[in-house]
């Protein structure tokens, strides 16, 4: 898209808690314009509305659909909703960008992606984990093949972060981190390594006010050859906790990898040591809490962006997306069974 085009213009569904850090995220692109805010509750849409100069407010998907000129939604409402907004937008041939998990349920998200295809729209999905400044230079890092064969690795998210304070919801689902967490940490881990063969997962309930699970550790068998033991919880302490980064060892036959503490990334080879910081990029908007994954929003957008305006190709379509939703309800699968899932 030239600079003289007209920005792509957009609907938010949703006013929930990521809403407005994922519209904060759309202000610092270029040509792109959210013209309408839709919430059930409408006066909900009418304050964030007032907020961000959105000039439209509903509490109607359908009229918002009918009155409103816009390129594409983005949806950031609850999972339960999103299978019906996503086919309600693409009914009329908009693109959709939908908020992760993207679905309740592997069946309804195969739905999904397979009736946005047959209206030959677009659905991406808002999976910003990866886009993580220090993830992707830890990425680079690893795609130089200064580590020769990597044959293990584990990928860590353990804290005790109070996420159920601002976002209570989550002590009501019967399925938590997995879905949750494990959602971003399962993409990671095929972003770094590529493909699973084989997964083992066993998971925990820690705190005794919740339905779901808040810990799981996963065993996957990558088909490169690699190991890669996957972590996570909202129930560790830990001295070196620093919600919400995530931490990666690799290890391989010539060096070893290591994304530490505060963006510190470690090369160690028989010659020593090299450490580097790669922190994210500031932006005044973002919750210092969660500073570095608010931050990789904008990264993300601008990826989906780019394959909206034909500039690009999305690495997060529904496509890519429902591999990693397979390895999270097979991680279930092999934590109700106690037994090795193999994987196509």
């Amino acid at each position: 898209m030239s600079t003289s085009s007209p920005p792509l213009k957009f609907a938010i569904f949703g006013t929930g808690f990521w809403a407005r850090y994922q519209l904060s995220g759309w202000t610092e692109i270029p040509g792109v314009e959210c013209v309408a805010v839709y919430n059930r509750t409408k006066a909900k849409a009418s304050a964030l509305a007032e907020e961000f100069s959105i000039p439209a407010v509903y509490d109607d998907p359908d009229e918002l659909l009918q009155h409103e000129r816009i390129d594409f939604v983005d949806i950031i409402t609850n999972v339960e909703t999103h299978a019906d907004l996503t086919k309600r937008a693409a009914d009329r041939g908009l693109p959709v960008i939908c908020q992760k998990p993207m679905a309740p349920d592997l069946a309804t998200a195969r739905g999904m992606a397979e009736h946005c295809r047959k209206q030959n729209v677009p659905l991406l999905i808002n999976e910003n984990w990866r886009w993580q400044a220090p993830l992707r230079e830890f990425k680079r890092q690893l795609d130089s093949g200064v580590l020769g064969r990597v044959w293990r690795a584990t990928v860590i998210y353990n804290c005790s972060f109070p996420v159920f304070e601002n976002q209570p919801f989550l002590k009501e689902l019967d399925q938590f981190i997995l879905t949750d967490i494990g959602t971003h940490i399962l993409d990671v881990v095929r972003f770094l390594f590529g493909e699973a063969r084989s997964i083992h997962a066993h998971t925990h309930q820690v705190h005794r006010d919740i339905r779901g699970e808040d810990a799981a550790t996963v065993m996957l068998g990558m088909a490169s050859g690699t190991t890669v033991v996957a972590e996570m919880s909202y129930a560790s302490r830990w001295s070196r906790e620093r919600f919400p980064q995530t931490f990666v060892v690799i290890e391989g036959e010539d060096a070893s990898l290591e994304l530490d503490c505060d963006f510190q990334i470690k090369l160690t080879t028989r010659d020593g040591t090299q450490i580097s910081r790669h922190p994210p990029p500031f932006f005044p908007w973002a919750d210092a809490r969660y500073d570095v994954v608010h931050s990789s929003i904008v990264a993300c957008q601008e990826n989906l962006l780019s394959a909206l305006n034909g500039t690009g190709t999305a690495e997060t379509t529904a496509a890519d997306n429902l591999k990693t939703l397979e390895l999270v309800y097979a991680a279930y699968d092999s934590a109700a069974s106690g037994q090795v899932i193999k994987l196509e």
